[in-house]
């Protein structure tokens, strides 16, 4: 029996972002079901019912929520190539280490970028880069966060490049300017085709960003 695979996302999510680069570096086929967030499909509700929220993996009719726990799904179950997480125990708690830093630090930080106004947005980048820049310390002299090779951490991270745009036109600092080894990464990583085909273009994300902001009335 054929495996069925679908893929509940939104497209300028940059969790989404990493379920789609997961199954492209696996060579997955998948449906994608692209979900309107302001008026929630029966079908995520149903998928999940607890957070109510995109990315959604079902695989075989079975749901698999949270970005994070998705890759470490696709990993295990299609196991035959490009694996995303490292063999040695200690390496993969600190790849899962890390990945939870960027969930809870990044994503705040850049929240705070794209939805604060004036001051707030501006001292939420300050605190993006502080982030950005510990990150930077991890990845160290390494191609990769994880070596030499694309990764769960890698992963994890590169689809906040598509929203880079956006964070830089709210919070008016460069990233590339305050982050080179990171953007130097980002280089090494769009080299990938499943990382490039993947990421949307960053221009677009910054409409959607502007069209977010009005709606929730935070201009």
């Amino acid at each position: 029996m054929a495996e069925e695979v679908k893929l509940l996302d939104f497209w300028p999510s940059m969790f989404g972002i990493r379920v789609r680069i997961a199954l492209a570096e696996k060579g997955v086929a998948y449906e994608y079901m692209e979900q309107d967030l302001r008026n929630k499909s029966p079908l995520l509700l149903q998928m999940n019912p607890v957070h109510k929220k995109i990315p959604v993996l079902v695989h075989n009719g079975t749901p698999i929520c949270e970005s994070s726990i998705i890759l470490q799904y696709i990993d295990e179950v299609w196991n035959d190539k490009a694996p995303l997480l490292p063999s040695d125990p200690y390496h993969r708690a600190q790849a899962r280490f890390w990945v939870d830093f960027i969930d809870k630090k990044l994503c705040d930080a850049g929240r705070k970028v794209w939805g604060g106004r004036g001051e707030e947005a501006e001292a939420g980048m300050k605190e993006l880069i502080g982030v950005l820049k510990q990150l930077e310390e991890v990845l160290g002299e390494k191609g990769f966060f994880g070596g030499e090779r694309l990764g769960f951490v890698d992963i994890a991270l590169i689809g906040f490049y598509s929203w880079f745009y956006s964070y830089e036109a709210f919070g008016k600092l460069s990233i590339e300017a305050e982050c080179p080894k990171i953007m130097g990464w980002v280089k090494r990583c769009l080299e990938k085709e499943s990382v490039s085909k993947s990421l949307p273009d960053s221009k677009k994300v910054y409409d959607c960003a502007v069209q977010m902001k009005k709606a929730h009335g935070l201009e």
